[in-house]
């Protein structure tokens, strides 16, 4: 049975019940509640209650013949009415299921309980899309990318294969280079990955010991690089992946000192905590950044090229692993160009809970 046929039978025993009461009512007030013989006639004949049942009986069949007929045929036309909405969210999922998930339901009318089932369920198709419209491009990028080291290893071997007398050293020299670029992005594609799955064990981490580690790490980096790497705040408690939550903080320390002035640059690496959330805030001077640019940072194989430094153009992951790691924590990203020149990243995470 169809939800509209279940309604009307609904709608129709309801009608019937209610009239059958009603009707039961009045019968039992003229039977119990008049004195017999109440009616009189012309003739001055009373009538008694027997007679008066008999005569009521076929009145009480015909309304309920009638009321059965008008509630089912009401019943079906209001069922109708109630239930079209879910024939437009039915299409929808339908087109939705076939791969189209740009259509929209749109539901006209006021608020109601079928309105905001449309509204939600567009919200969804919308968020959907661009999922996979995100996870599409992300595919195609990193088929790509990890397209590039194979094809250039390809061309070097066959170099190597049409001059036999050629010298090694240089052709292994460079596909050790090409080969841990591979390796290089196929384990930060990995990162990615399970940053996104979220399949990682949650514990209390201090951002501030993560800040120092993180700068610690790559201090002889910024040496090289003729950039100074400064570490302040206070104690920044949070729950998470201790690995991950490194692995974020590196990143951005890295990209930090890499893109920066090419002389005496800086980095500033502070974190803190402010009503129920720990702050950890990596700056760096260097070129001043167009909003348009920084918007697109955060994405898959966004480089900045014209912020990159001969020798250190990276897979294009780094901040996307942040951006990453950032919601796997139910965190959020924020990336600012100084008005000074260079960038600001801010990362805000739940502050753990205090133990007692």
């Amino acid at each position: 049975m169809s939800a509209r046929l279940k309604l009307t039978l609904s709608y129709a025993g309801f009608v019937v019940l209610a009239g059958t009461l009603l009707l039961a009512a009045v019968l039992v007030f003229y039977l119990y509640f008049l004195p017999d013989g109440w009616i009189r006639t012309e003739g001055n004949f009373m009538i008694s209650r027997s007679v008066l049942v008999r005569g009521f009986a076929p009145f009480i069949a015909v309304v309920l013949v009638f009321l059965a007929a008008f509630g089912l045929l009401g019943g079906w036309l209001l069922a109708g009415r109630m239930l079209a909405p879910l024939t437009h969210i039915t299409d929808a999922t339908r087109i939705a299921a076939n791969g189209s998930l740009s259509h929209r339901i749109r539901l006209p009318g006021r608020t109601d309980e079928f309105r905001e089932l449309a509204d939600a369920f567009d919200t969804m198709l919308a968020r959907l899309e661009a999922h996979v419209g995100e996870q599409r491009r992300f595919a195609a990028n990193a088929s790509h990318e990890l397209r590039t080291p194979l094809a250039i290893t390809q061309t070097l071997l066959d170099v190597a294969r049409s001059d036999p007398e050629r010298a090694t050293g240089e052709l292994d020299e460079r596909l050790r280079v090409v080969n841990a670029r591979a390796i290089e992005l196929t384990e930060a594609l990995l990162l990615l990955s399970r940053a996104e799955q979220r399949s990682f064990s949650r514990d209390q981490v201090d951002l501030s010991l993560i800040a120092e580690e993180a700068a610690e790490t790559l201090l002889p980096l910024a040496e090289r690089q003729g950039v100074t790497v400064e570490t302040s705040g206070e104690a920044a408690p949070t729950t998470g992946s201790a690995a991950l939550l490194l692995q974020l903080t590196t990143n951005l320390v890295h990209n930090a000192i890499l893109h920066n002035l090419p002389e005496r640059g800086a980095v500033w690496v502070t974190t803190g905590g402010h009503a129920g959330t720990v702050v950890l805030t990596v700056e760096n001077t260097g070129e001043h950044l167009a909003e348009a640019l920084v918007a697109t940072l955060a994405e898959p194989f966004q480089r900045g090229t014209e912020r990159i430094r001969t020798g250190h153009e990276g897979v294009g992951l780094g901040l996307a692993i942040v951006k990453s790691i950032t919601h796997a924590h139910d965190g959020t990203l924020t990336l600012t160009p100084r008005p000074a020149g260079g960038l600001r990243v801010t990362v805000r995470l739940a502050a753990a809970p205090r133990s007692r």
